[in-house]
């Protein structure tokens, strides 16, 4: 699964890096930098890929998440450093999920 999950993501960074061209994210990996001191994107461009990995969940997995909620905003440590980060969250909102 969070190989499914990351390969989602670093399809909607291709996506969103046609535009921005930042040579960082041409190739990229679960190591990659997305938002915060080191990251790639600006707060508009780390919009854009909520918005887009939701749908991919929405439309691969058939599952609704809400990636940026107030406890994504509120833990010591991003989710949205990495790449491995943001999968590591959305696993644990899809585990949640299953629970409920």
């Amino acid at each position: 699964m969070k190989d499914k999950i990351i390969t989602f993501i670093i399809e909607s960074l291709k996506e969103i890096n046609e535009e921005l061209q930042n040579p960082e994210l041409v190739k990229p990996t679960a190591k990659t930098h997305l938002y915060g001191k080191q990251g790639n994107l600006d707060s508009l461009a780390l919009i854009r890929l909520i918005i887009d990995v939701e749908g991919k969940i929405l439309d691969e997995l058939g599952k609704e998440i809400t990636i940026a909620d107030e406890r994504a905003m509120s833990q010591r440590l991003s989710p949205f450093r990495r790449v491995e980060s943001l999968a590591n969250y959305i696993i644990r909102l899809l585990n949640e999920e299953v629970r409920l």
